[in-house]
């Protein structure tokens, strides 16, 4: 399984509007020379390139397992979701801050500053359409959570990568249309690379926090702590079950969840009623969360649990 459909929605969409935005912000920084809408144009460069990796990592993490990966290729989408913020650093940021710092060292007077101002104009508008298909998706899965916190819980990177990827370059806009405006009325070019810097620390800023966030993932995270209840409690109701010892999930991909149970069945059960017991358990979670694709069942008495808890590593 892969992401959603939501999720290719928006980045199809932020893809179209970044490509005919990066090439309208090229032809601007030839045109009048500027600084900032050079770095605005880097900046579109690295979003359309990011959308194109995020739709590779869909379609990689959609791959069925195999034998060398058993439990399937989902966590390639978490993969270059990373990858995906480490490129709005090292380009997006490091260009931005290049730019700038040489043009605050060799100040280049911007020609035709009205060209700047119509580009930026029609870019807002591109990028705050693609931002505004971003958010509706989003708010369809977070509810009444906070955005930072419904990000933190989000299993997938897509939705929330390309929300912030718009947001950074709708503030990036309004520092370089700021920087042009100041650059020339107050006939201060240097200002121009001052507003290249600034785009460079708001982009520096957002893929640290993505990065945070698809690092987490990548390592592995847990189901939802809804979901964990769940699923205990099914395990629990199990007609032949003793007491849940342990439950572990694991997330592979936003639809790829992994489970291992430790169970306490008790003593008198023979084994084709715990085979039985283990089967009905494994059929009601799919049937309840179908995004749990693999279900691992550990029969284990609780003293024997406990004992190997409490026992110290050896050396």
């Amino acid at each position: 399984m892969a992401a959603g459909s939501a999720s290719r929605k928006v980045i199809y969409a932020a893809l179209a509007g970044n490509l005919l935005v990066a090439l309208t912000k090229f032809a601007a920084a030839w045109w009048t020379g500027s600084s900032a809408m050079l770095s605005e144009g880097v900046h579109s460069v690295v979003d359309t390139s990011n959308q194109l990796l995020l739709l590779y990592g869909i379609n990689r993490s959609s791959k069925p397992p195999d034998d060398d990966h058993p439990l399937g290729y989902g966590r390639e989408l978490y993969f270059w979701s990373f990858i995906v913020a480490l490129l709005i650093f090292s380009l997006g940021a490091g260009v931005s801050f290049y730019e700038g710092i040489a043009h605050i060292r060799e100040p280049v007077r911007i020609s035709d500053p009205y060209v700047n101002y119509i580009v930026l104009g029609v870019s807002f508008v591109f990028e705050g359409a693609t931002f505004w298909i971003a958010l509706k998706e989003f708010n369809k899965t977070r509810g009444t959570l906070g955005y930072f916190e419904a990000v933190h819980r989000s299993k997938d990177p897509p939705s929330f990568l390309v929300l912030f990827e718009d947001s950074a370059a709708l503030i990036g806009i309004a520092i370089a249309f700021c920087g042009t405006l100041a650059a020339d009325r107050l006939a201060l070019p240097v200002l121009d690379g001052v507003a290249s810097i600034g785009i460079g620390i708001v982009l520096a800023a957002t893929a640290t926090f993505l990065a945070r966030e698809s690092k987490a993932l990548l390592i592995g995270e847990g189901a939802r702590g809804r979901t964990m209840r769940s699923i205990r409690q099914i395990a629990a109701e199990q007609p032949g079950v003793e007491r849940v010892n342990d439950l572990v999930t694991v997330h592979l991909a936003p639809d790829q969840v992994v489970a291992a149970l430790s169970l306490e069945f008790r003593d008198e059960l023979t084994t084709p009623q715990i085979e039985n017991a283990v089967a009905g358990i494994e059929r009601r979670i799919c049937k309840q969360h179908p995004e749990v694709f693999s279900i691992f069942v550990k029969p284990q008495s609780s003293t024997t649990r406990d004992q190997r808890t409490q026992s110290p590593p050896t050396p």
